[in-house]
């Protein structure tokens, strides 16, 4: 059971990841973020909110091993924290950081609970 669970955190992960990899400017508007006179924002949903996720994906996967889930654990747990910092510090629009951070706390206590025990 715990493979299959890894496996659909990971498609979940790779899902998401192909959100910022592909459809950077639909990721901006969902995550209120503004445009500038630079494409520099366009490439930074890319790397770090799209191709990052879709390559931990891919290679827990590919790796199969329980610490290669439990690194996308550990990078949903940073995303996480992140989260909560930004709650206390910037005052964002609540629901949509419960939201965005209760599916990454989520997806993190699951890899790493499945994956380290």
């Amino acid at each position: 059971m715990t493979d299959i669970l890894n496996l659909i955190g990971a498609i979940l992960t790779i899902g998401f990841g192909l959100f910022g990899f592909l459809a950077p400017r639909y990721t901006a508007a969902v995550l209120d973020l503004e445009p500038t006179t630079s494409t520099m924002g366009l490439s930074e949903l890319r790397a770090s909110v799209g191709g990052l996720f879709v390559m931990a994906g891919l290679a827990a996967i590919w790796l199969g091993d329980p610490l290669a889930y439990a690194m996308i654990g550990f990078a949903f747990a940073g995303a996480a924290l992140g989260r909560v910092l930004s709650l206390i510090f910037d005052k964002p629009p609540v629901i949509k950081v419960l939201i965005f951070g209760g599916i990454e706390a989520a997806l993190a206590a699951w890899f790493l609970i499945a994956n380290l025990a």
